[in-house]
């Protein structure tokens, strides 16, 4: 029987929202503590505490009541939402981070996920299949604040013998939560519009391909990640991660095969120059190489799988 105690910094958002639950499976729902800023639904069946991650005694009281042994940091201001106001986006990401490695170290916790992003790019790196080791010049301040905090990882890895592993993930689409300030973020609400019966209009170009990843790839990336052998990890910045790369153009052409007569439109926004600096596709070998990644779900798989749990959940 698993007997660590694991903490979840920013349950309630797209990631922690999926996450939670299968981590409650792995180690059990006693040992599992869920923290964000504000409480979640009264139904859901999980330990819970509210906490401003940007406190640190606050964040090291929980650690040592709980006995906490891994921490999976999930909270983050992203990337649309940080250009609203960079330096509150740069001093929530950076500090919360640095509470959490100060925090683990000083109480000997085992493992620590911080994920990084596909917004460490920018307009130097390769469009297509970017590689694991290119050049890092975001153009927003989340993506300043994932380069930084790569950094800052192997540096408490080597530095402190820290074991923080982290993935750069591309756009995460999901069917357990609503958008939450991305730039790819359009891929999760056309879903909903869909499935709602109304026309959506989309903030990018109908051509943009941009790198996406279906929750349930998402999420067996970071617990396979987690789970592996701390041998094979060898990359202490962040692995780019894959899944799929799409348009807007051909998503909605795929959700038109399931309801014909939706509408979408195309009016690009500010976050067209946000994608526009980052790749269309991912070469994520060396997670394959390293500890076996492997993403199952394509367009047409996604969209059906998609639709099935949002459909069931208009029903309850």
């Amino acid at each position: 029987m698993i007997t660590d105690k694991i903490l979840i910094i920013g349950a309630n958002g797209q990631i922690g929202t999926a996450l939670l639950p299968q981590l409650q499976l792995l180690y059990g729902t006693n040992n599992v503590i869920a923290t964000d800023l504000h409480h979640p639904k009264p139904d859901c069946d999980i330990i819970y505490e509210c906490l401003d991650a940007t406190k640190g005694d606050d964040l090291a009281d929980i650690v040592s009541r709980h006995k906490i042994t891994q921490i999976y940091h999930l909270a983050a201001i992203l990337s649309a939402k940080g250009e609203e106001n960079p330096l509150w986006a740069w001093n929530l990401n950076i500090q919360t981070m640095l509470n959490v490695f100060e925090v683990a170290r000083t109480y000997n916790v085992s493992k620590v996920f911080l994920p990084s992003s596909i917004a460490v790019f920018g307009k130097s790196s390769p469009k297509k299949h970017t590689p694991q080791q290119t050049y890092l010049d975001p153009s927003t301040i989340y993506g300043v604040s994932k380069a930084a905090g790569e950094n800052w990882s192997a540096y408490y890895h080597q530095r402190f013998g820290l074991d923080i592993r982290s993935l750069r993930y591309p756009g995460v689409i999901s069917y357990q939560s609503l958008p939450g300030g991305g730039t790819t973020d359009y891929a999760v609400d056309i879903y909903h519009k869909a499935l709602a019966a109304e026309a959506y209009t989309c903030y990018l170009k109908d051509d943009t391909r941009l790198p996406m990843i279906y929750i349930d790839d998402a999420l067996r990336a970071t617990v396979e990640l987690m789970e592996a052998p701390a041998s094979q990890i060898s990359i202490r910045s962040s692995y780019n991660l894959a899944g799929l790369s799409f348009t807007p153009l051909e998503i909605y052409r795929e959700i038109q095969k399931h309801y014909p007569d939706f509408k979408c439109d195309f009016k690009p926004d500010f976050r067209q120059d946000i994608a526009d600096s980052w790749p269309q596709s991912i070469d994520d070998s060396a997670a394959k190489l390293h500890w076996g990644w492997r993403p199952a779900f394509d367009l047409t798989a996604m969209t059906i799988d998609m639709f099935g749990h949002l459909s069931v959940a208009c029903t309850h």
